[in-house]
């Protein structure tokens, strides 16, 4: 039998002001630069179809902020308007980080990823309402 998993008090926000860290996909072919000059802003969730079905706590990082170091098993996958771009490890599957949508000059990136960030320990994550976007209006 296994233990029930029990809710934990977040823990506060690591500070990655000004930081330059490390994001990695779990087998580890794809790894990101980051640049942090606000440290993990703006957290957040997203409802849209795809989104929810993947569950990711995401930050936003400025496009000149993210380098790809490694990434030959990095894939692609976009629908509808085609605006956000959304890259995965074609090894491993794991989503490392977006192309926003409502903001083209920045990245999302999936926090999970990032180098001593554990998404469980960081509380309630607003939602936005990515069902009613301002793209699709």
């Amino acid at each position: 039998m296994t233990a029930a998993l029990s809710w934990k008090p977040a823990l506060p926000v690591p500070d990655l002001r000004g930081r330059r860290v490390t994001a990695r996909c779990h087998c580890g072919a794809v790894e990101l630069r980051l640049d942090l000059p606000h440290g993990l802003d703006r957290l957040r969730r997203c409802d849209c179809s795809f989104c929810r079905r993947r569950g990711a706590v995401v930050a936003s990082v400025k496009l000149a902020g993210l380098d790809v170091i490694r990434g030959d098993t990095l894939k692609l996958y976009t629908f509808g308007t085609h605006t956000a771009q959304h890259h995965f490890c074609g090894t491993c599957g794991i989503y490392t980080h977006h192309r926003r949508r409502s903001d083209p000059t920045e990245y999302g990136v999936n926090v999970a990823c990032i180098e001593g960030v554990n998404p469980s320990e960081l509380g309630e994550i607003p939602w936005e309402d990515g069902v009613n976007h301002p793209s699709d209006r």
